[in-house]
């Protein structure tokens, strides 16, 4: 197969149409390319499409960790992760905005990517029950990722009172 001897980059996500083709192509870039990164933009390994895929109880698909994954068998490289749960995008927020990490907290439904990112940075962290984890799941005694604060739902909020804050 013919590839771009010029690729100097192989990001890989999410990916519906993932095929041979693709998976061969980068990882014959990676390979064969002086200094060619391998990029991933997450390791999650399920993510939520629609209500008509279920699996386990829940609504989930392989995520975009299936497609890093075959890069990685492929290459017998590991990427550079930029997205959760490396630092490496709450670091560059953080210096763009001139904002103290310890003013952050992260707000997200996985533990292994949202939390554990919120964590890496930093920040104070914010589970929400109504995604990938269950309460179920958090509270296991194999689960070693605590968040700050959990609540069953955004919405729950709204309840709030300003002057409560």
């Amino acid at each position: 197969m013919e590839h771009d001897k010029d690729v100097g980059a192989v990001v890989v996500g999410f990916d519906r149409y993932l095929n041979y083709y693709k998976v061969q192509y980068g990882t014959l870039c990676i390979r064969e390319n002086p200094g060619c990164l391998f990029i991933a933009t997450n390791r999650d390994a399920v993510t939520h499409l629609t209500d008509a895929q279920e699996w386990a109880g829940q609504y989930l698909i392989s995520g975009g960790g299936s497609m890093v994954g075959a890069i990685c068998g492929s290459t017998q490289r590991e990427p550079l992760v930029v997205g959760k749960p490396s630092t490496f995008m709450m670091d560059y927020l953080a210096n763009k905005f001139g904002i103290l990490k310890s003013q952050i907290c992260m707000v997200g439904d996985r533990l292994d990517t949202d939390i554990l990112f919120g964590q890496n940075g930093g920040c104070k962290t914010l589970l929400v029950l109504s995604g990938v984890t269950s309460l179920s799941m958090l509270q296991s005694p194999s689960n070693s990722i605590q968040p700050d604060f959990y609540t069953n739902k955004i919405s729950d909020f709204l309840s709030i009172k300003a002057a409560t804050l």
